[in-house]
C-alpha cells in the first residue's frame, strides 16, 4: 500500500477513486469504465507532476525521508552485481547502519558503501534507522583503505539523519571515527563518487561524501543538522522547521547554486518510492558515466581535484 505525504491528499484521493473503478469492473464484466479510468488517471499523472515540480524545501525533507524510497539494499539488488558484503572493522564489531563490500557496476568492479535504514520496523532497529556507530566509519576506512590498495574505484550511498548521537558512540570515539573517515575520502588515490539518494545529515553524511564528484537526487536533501535540530536551536521549537528547511538551503537545486554538490540526478514522476526502479537504473548509469571519466585521472591528480573542489566551496559561501 502507498504512504501518502500530507501535500499529496489530491492525489491520494484521485487514486482511491481509480482502485475503486478497477474493482468495479472487476466484478462486473459488463461495467465499461475504460474512458472514465484514463481521464482519472490522465489527471492524477498531472497533478502528480504538477505537486512535484513546486515542492518547498520542507516538502522535500518529507519525499526524502519516505519509508518507501530505496535504500542501500535495494540499489544494491538492482543495480549492482556479485555484491560481496565484507563486515567489521577490525577493533571493535559490526555496524549494520554503515554497509559496504565488493561490487559490480555494468561490468565495472568497484568498492561499495552505504547507509542501511531499513524496510520494516525489525530491520530500521537492526540498522539502527541508518545512523552510523565509530565501528561502522571505521569499517568504511577500512573498505576504503582496501580498494585504494587494489586500485578499485569507490561509491556511496549517503542516506543518513546523522551519526548515531548515543553516550556508548561518543565514548568509542565518533567525532574521530568521522573525521578519519573523512580524511580516508579525502586521500583516496582512486576515483571515488558519492550520492546523497535520501537524506544527507551532518558530519554522518560528510564522512561517506568527500568525494571528487557529489551526486544528489532531485528531491533528497543534504544539510548540516535537520531542518527540525535547527529550528529547536533558533526558535526553541521544532515547528519552524518549514522555516529552517528553506533558510538552510538544503535541496538539491540550491546546493548546485553553492557548488557543493556537481551533479543533479532527475527522479521519476512522483519520485523513487513510487518507481524505484527507474530511480535506481538512472542513478546506475549515472554512476557509471562519472566513474568513466575519473578513470583516466591518476592519484595525484584525483587527490588535487579533490581538495580544490571543497577549498571553492569555502570560497564560494564566504
Amino acid at each position: 500500500m502507498m504512504t501518502h505525504l500530507e501535500f499529496e491528499k489530491p492525489v491520494a484521493e484521485l487514486e482511491a477513486r481509480i482502485a475503486e473503478l478497477r474493482e468495479a469492473a472487476g466484478s462486473d464484466g459488463e461495467v465499461n469504465i475504460a474512458k472514465e479510468l484514463a481521464r482519472l488517471e490522465k489527471k492524477s499523472t498531472g497533478q502528480l507532476a504538477s505537486i512535484y515540480a513546486s515542492l518547498t524545501p520542507w516538502q522535500k525533507t518529507q519525499v526524502a525521508r519516505h519509508p518507501k524510497r530505496p535504500h542501500f539494499r535495494d540499489f544494491v539488488a538492482h543495480a549492482f552485481s556479485d555484491f560481496m558484503p565484507l563486515g567489521g572493522d577490525r577493533a571493535y564489531g559490526d555496524d549494520q547502519a554503515i554497509m559496504g563490500g565488493l561490487a559490480t557496476l555494468d561490468g565495472r568492479r568497484v568498492m561499495l558503501i552505504g547507509h542501511e535504514k531499513g524496510n520494516d520496523t525489525e530491520s530500521r532497529i537492526r540498522h539502527n534507522f541508518g545512523m552510523g556507530k565509530p565501528e561502522g566509519y571505521r569499517k568504511a576506512i577500512r573498505l576504503m583503505e582496501m580498494a585504494d590498495r587494489f586500485g578499485l574505484p569507490v561509491v556511496t550511498l549517503v542516506d543518513t539523519s546523522g551519526a548515531f548521537p548515543g553516550i556508548e558512540a561518543e565514548e568509542r570515539g565518533q567525532a574521530e571515527a568521522i573525521a578519519r573517515s573523512t580524511e580516508a575520502c579525502l586521500a583516496l588515490g582512486v576515483p571515488m563518487v558519492a550520492t546523497i539518494v535520501g537524506e544527507g545529515g551532518s558530519g554522518g553524511a560528510v564522512a561517506l561524501a568527500s568525494a571528487e564528484r557529489v551526486l544528489m537526487f532531485e528531491h533528497a536533501v543534504y544539510s548540516v543538522i535537520s531542518p527540525e535540530g535547527c529550528a529547536s536551536i533558533l526558535w526553541r521549537t521544532a515547528e519552524k522547521a518549514p522555516l529552517a528547511a528553506e533558510a538552510m538551503k538544503v535541496t538539491a537545486q540550491d546546493l548546485m547554486g553553492l557548488g557543493v554538490i556537481d551533479r543533479i540526478v532527475p527522479e521519476p514522476v512522483g519520485v523513487p518510492h513510487r518507481d524505484p526502479q527507474s530511480a535506481i537504473s538512472s542513478l546506475a548509469a549515472v554512476i557509471g558515466e562519472e566513474l568513466d571519466a575519473l578513470a583516466k585521472l591518476k592519484p595525484d591528480a584525483l587527490r588535487q581535484k579533490r581538495e580544490e573542489r571543497f577549498l571553492a566551496i569555502g570560497e564560494a559561501l564566504g
